[in-house]
């Protein structure tokens, strides 16, 4: 590497006049330690990034900030084309190789996981630039601002070691060959093959700041690799689409915060369902259905200690509110601090207000007991016993459903606006009293009690025949008395509720690609704009990979495989997907990544599996 002139004195945005809006949120790769992620686009920003954790202030937060949140940029100086971006092999190792005028220059990046046993901090970002076929200039921009309000940091010096803190937080950055960065101002580089620029980014908060030297961090990251190679290697070979699926599982590992086993829903909070709304909600918290989902996924490919540790989550994050249980959690259990808006934030691509907490905490879901006792149930089907205490938070939450059946609930999508008897909401009470009763064949479980589950679950079974179901449609609704579709009921096929050559199964499905088709392989969730909020939003990820799930358990794995392949094309350049699609663009809209649409598609490919079709 060669020094370029010295830079003159740069505002705090990047110099190259993009703006957020300009960005397509698929665009932006994924980089995490299973502790907190950031985002990165394909011109080398890292526009998002909360510290410590995932749902922590952000300390580069351009993505729904603008400028003057923050970002860190190493790219070419001048133009350039992306012309290969991938995630290395079965690793969180991202790799984006851009062609310039004199030559190519690739950035290969990623944290390292595994820092137990070694003197390394717990959050530690590696990034290296490598310039082939010539000399190379790039660029690097360091601009750190703090939370919600995007403080400045007091900067110092120690030898080349740069120190940005705040009041209990710090980050160091330092370089190999030490170059002379400085926060919120450009530094223009020049890159020579076999000189590579290695960048590390160290964090501290209310601890001792870690500084490790570049060429130890490279290496570091290296051995992370080789570790996520490991795991991917006890993954079933013979998975339809497998490195879809591949990738898949290790977003959700990565999305969820290790030393709890909480799995976040998303990374990032507010990133929009319309561009230009208010469906702007922050998703950096734990839902006990998502980490219901989960278990499934992973059981799914072999990986009982993921699921196991899901479980051990879900018992201790759940211990205070017994026997009800929480809609959402932060990533230690704890209820999340009230929703608000972050003043003067512009949102993406406008899109206001940004939001801070979730409201949704306080609603009332009656699915999620579904979700959480069929979780219970696989791992039991699975051979893993339930400790007695698991089984005691079991009952009392099938208590609950036994107890609280009857009443409205706000549903799975947490519309904010009145309650109702959502038919979804009832089968899944339904899943819970029967799952609660295959349990207890393996556990002593007083008769009385079995007794209760078993009339409250024909009780169920009969009032969502009588008054859940439309013979004029041949559908299943979304909630007594409406005609209206919902995709949530596309997880009929595999509760066992209706056999699958059923009639009423067959005309479910059949009724949602008619009323909520959004071009095939899309749909939306429920008819846009029925959710008590101006405006609409995208096509819902999910259902989209339940669809697949439902026409392959219900004898249709041909259309389910088409539909399969439809979607995998519709997936970022490294394989990611948000919440949302524009039907339209096909742009991606909502949270991102979204860890309920990537363990829909495990699902899916399993359900292929299982039907024998690729």
């Amino acid at each position: 590497m060669v020094a370029a002139p010295p830079p003159s004195p740069a505002s705090p945005t990047s110099g190259d006049g993009r703006g957020a809006a300009d960005v397509p949120i698929e665009d932006y790769g994924l980089l995490g330690d299973t502790r907190t992620a950031a985002l990165v686009s394909s011109d080398g920003s890292i526009d998002w990034w909360c510290i410590p954790r995932f749902d922590g202030p952000p300390v580069f937060g351009r993505l729904v900030g603008g400028p003057s949140a923050g970002s860190f940029r190493l790219a070419p100086a001048g133009s350039a084309t992306v012309i290969s971006r991938r995630y290395r092999p079965d690793s969180a190792t991202l790799e984006t190789t851009w062609q310039t005028h004199d030559g190519r220059l690739t950035l290969t990046e990623g944290m390292v996981a595994d820092v137990a046993g070694r003197l390394l901090p717990s959050t530690m970002l590696v990034r290296r630039l490598t310039a082939i076929d010539g000399p190379v200039a790039a660029i690097v921009e360091f601009d750190p601002r703090l939370g919600e309000r995007r403080l400045r940091p007091r900067a110092e010096r120690r030898g080349w070691l740069l120190v940005c803190s705040w009041s209990t937080s710090a980050v160091a950055l330092s370089t190999t060959p030490a170059i002379n960065v400085e926060p919120g101002c450009s530094q223009v580089v020049g890159l020579t093959p076999g000189h590579p620029l290695t960048v590390v980014v160290s964090v501290a908060d209310r601890e001792p700041l870690v500084h490790v030297n570049p060429a130890s961090a490279w290496q570091a990251l290296c051995n992370d690799e080789l570790k996520w190679q490991g795991w991917c290697t006890g993954i079933d070979q013979d998975l339809p689409h497998r490195d879809a699926v591949v990738r898949s599982l290790i977003t959700l590992r990565l999305l969820t915060y290790s030393p709890s086993g909480a799995p976040v829903a998303a990374p990032t909070t507010s990133l929009p369902e319309v561009l230009g709304g208010m469906r702007n909600w922050d998703y950096r918290y734990a839902w006990p259905r998502d980490a219901s989902i989960g278990i499934a996924s992973f059981l799914g490919v072999g990986k009982q200690d993921e699921a196991r540790s899901f479980m051990a989550w879900l018992l201790s994050a759940t211990r205070l509110d017994r026997p009800r249980l929480p809609v959402l959690l932060t990533l230690h259990g704890k209820h999340p601090a009230r929703e608000h808006d972050l003043d003067g934030w512009p949102g993406y691509a406008h899109s206001t207000p940004v939001r801070a907490g979730n409201a949704a905490a306080d609603q009332h879901q009656l699915d999620g007991y579904g979700w959480v006792l069929d979780a219970a149930w696989r791992l039991t089907d699975a051979g893993h016993r339930l400790y007695s205490e698991t089984w005691r938070t079991m009952s009392g939450l099938a208590d609950t459903v036994a107890n609280r059946w009857r009443e409205p609930d706000a549903g799975i999508w947490e519309v904010r606006a009145d309650t109702a008897h959502h038919v979804h909401s009832k089968l899944m009470a339904w899943l819970a009293l029967d799952r609660a009763l295959r349990i207890s064949v393996h556990h002593r479980t007083p008769t009385r009690r079995t007794r209760r589950w078993t009339a409250e679950r024909a009780a169920l079974r009969e009032e969502i025949e009588r008054l859940g179901f439309d013979t004029e449609t041949g559908s299943y609704t979304r909630s007594y008395g409406s005609r209206d579709t919902d995709a949530a009921l596309l997880i009929l096929s595999r509760l066992g509720f209706e056999s699958a050559d059923s009639p009423r199964l067959q005309g479910t499905i059949d009724a949602i690609v008619r009323d909520l088709g959004a071009g095939l392989p899309l749909v939306y969730r429920y008819p846009p704009g029925h959710d008590g909020l101006p405006g609409t939003e995208g096509a819902f990820l999910p259902c989209s990979f339940w669809l697949v799930e439902s026409l392959a358990r219900s004898g249709r794995a041909k259309e389910a495989s088409a539909l399969f392949r439809d979607l995998l094309a519709l997936a970022s350049r490294v394989g990611l997907y948000a919440e949302e699609m524009d039907p339209v663009t096909r742009h991606h809209l909502g949270n991102y990544p979204q860890a309920l649409t990537h363990a829909a598609l495990v699902q899916a490919a399993l359900a292929l599996r299982d039907a024998e079709v690729t």
